[in-house]
């Protein structure tokens, strides 16, 4: 089974197409392999294939007001496939959709997301709108 590494080109299109006003917040699930699968067949472990992703494409996810809002370390699926794990789990958010797409096209991250592609086994990527918090469940602001 294949896991889920990059958008394909039609839901991209639909991201973009999405272009409302203000500031978009990506929840951000990752599963790494053990060992990267680099095309060139380099040897590194999946953590330290996305340290390097990272460590590339940092200045990039900064300079277009780029920040990781939210992190934590996953535990237990409590609902959900019990046999699902995640390596990595964050909110990124991106102060517009362009902001994101101007990333993913800027040459030097071009570069540091082929770290991302050896170090992934599975991943998934949901953006949201951010809201307000409520206190209790079911307060969803419409």
């Amino acid at each position: 089974m294949t896991g889920h590494i990059d958008p394909t080109k039609e839901v991209f299109a639909a991201f973009r197409a999405n272009d409302r006003p203000g500031s978009i917040q990506m929840l951000n699930l990752v599963r790494l392999h053990a060992q990267a699968k680099y095309p060139d067949g380099r040897k590194a472990s999946g953590w330290e294939a996305y340290e390097s992703y990272g460590r590339e494409s940092g200045p990039v996810f900064t300079r277009l007001g780029g920040r990781i809002v939210w992190q934590g370390k996953f535990e237990l699926m409590l609902i959900g496939p019990s046999d699902e794990r995640w390596d990595h789990c964050f909110i990124a958010e991106y102060p517009t959709v362009a902001a994101f797409a101007e990333m993913i096209r800027d040459p030097v991250y071009r570069e540091a997301v082929k770290h991302r592609q050896a170090a992934v086994e599975d991943s998934r990527l949901i953006r949201t709108a951010p809201l307000p918090a409520g206190k209790t469940f079911g307060q969803i602001p419409k």
